[in-house]
């Protein structure tokens, strides 16, 4: 039997697709789907590059979907659930057109979509001018090239995937907090439908869903949205280390914890951190960051 996977039709897309089709037992057949955010099109959430994608999977259309986790809102549709999570690659974020932030000169002109990016970018240095990028990675790098951009900051998984991990220097998560699920891909399925939920967890990486549980506990407990500035970043080193940032866009104010937790109970540990930056005032400023963002 074929198992239909479901994607994006994006370069970066169909990359990480076809990764995970080669590592899926059986025949796989990719299934390309045009999202609203591929349009340009619906409200500016994470939904919009999943929602077509989970309308397909609850239709029958497909058999399993692959996302990039970073872009899978919190909740999801009732019938469907994360069934498969892969082994992850470098979840940090990447500096194109420089070796580090340092060698970045006063004034210098940093392209960057993420909202989490640009107020990280502004809270260590309020000399940067940092604007607005978007397109794909291909698009990005071009305008790189082009001379309009003195630098960009993109994810270094999107650059190993797509070949090109030698464009970009990883910064290291100590000093950019990356997205929840950053370097993940999270396959989604339909409860109770055994074959292709086996599939999935025949190729889920243990350390990489307990990273990612941990990360997607912390964004659902602070109840954030893509017009906050949000990282929550997962490391297995004597249990689990779970740092969370947020912010401000404009880098005026943010707030940044840590904690050590047992690695067993992973969405704890992403409720607790969280937990403390409310009590620190995460609230008032994700309020305060969403309605500078609208």
């Amino acid at each position: 039997m074929t198992l239909r996977l479901g994607t994006r039709g994006s370069a970066l897309a169909l990359a990480q697709a076809r990764w995970v089709a080669e590592r899926l037992d059986g025949e796989v057949e990719l299934v390309s789907i045009t999202t609203s955010g591929d349009r340009g099109l619906g409200p500016s959430d994470k939904s919009r590059f999943t929602k077509e994608i989970e309308h397909a999977l609850l239709r029958g259309e497909i058999d399993l979907a692959v996302h990039s986790a970073k872009d899978v809102p919190g909740n999801l549709p009732d019938g469907l659930a994360i069934v498969g999570v892969p082994e992850r690659v470098d979840a940090r974020d990447a500096l194109c057109g420089a070796g580090s932030l340092d060698e970045l000169p006063a004034g210098a002109t940093v392209g960057t979509s993420s909202l989490r990016r640009r107020a990280q970018l502004a809270a260590l240095r309020p000399d940067l001018v940092v604007c607005e990028l978007r397109g794909n990675v291909d698009t990005r790098l071009g305008r790189l090239a082009e001379g309009a951009y003195d630098a960009l900051v993109l994810a270094q998984a999107g650059l190993e995937r797509l070949g090109r991990a030698g464009d970009g220097t990883p910064i290291p998560s100590s000093t950019l907090v990356p997205a929840a699920g950053q370097g993940c891909l999270a396959l989604e399925g339909r409860d109770g439908e055994s074959g292709a939920s086996e599939a999935a967890a025949a190729i889920t990486d243990r350390d990489a869903l307990t990273r990612l549980t941990a990360e997607r506990a912390v964004v659902a407990a602070l109840d954030a949205t893509c017009h906050t500035p949000v990282g929550a970043h997962g490391e297995l080193v004597d249990g689990l280390r779970l740092t969370a940032f947020v912010g401000m866009p404009d880098g005026s104010h943010w707030l940044r914890d840590w904690i050590g937790a047992p690695a067993a109970d992973p969405a704890a540990a992403g409720r607790a951190v969280a937990q403390r930056l409310l009590s620190a005032g995460a609230a008032e400023l994700l309020a305060a960051a969403e309605a500078q963002a609208a």
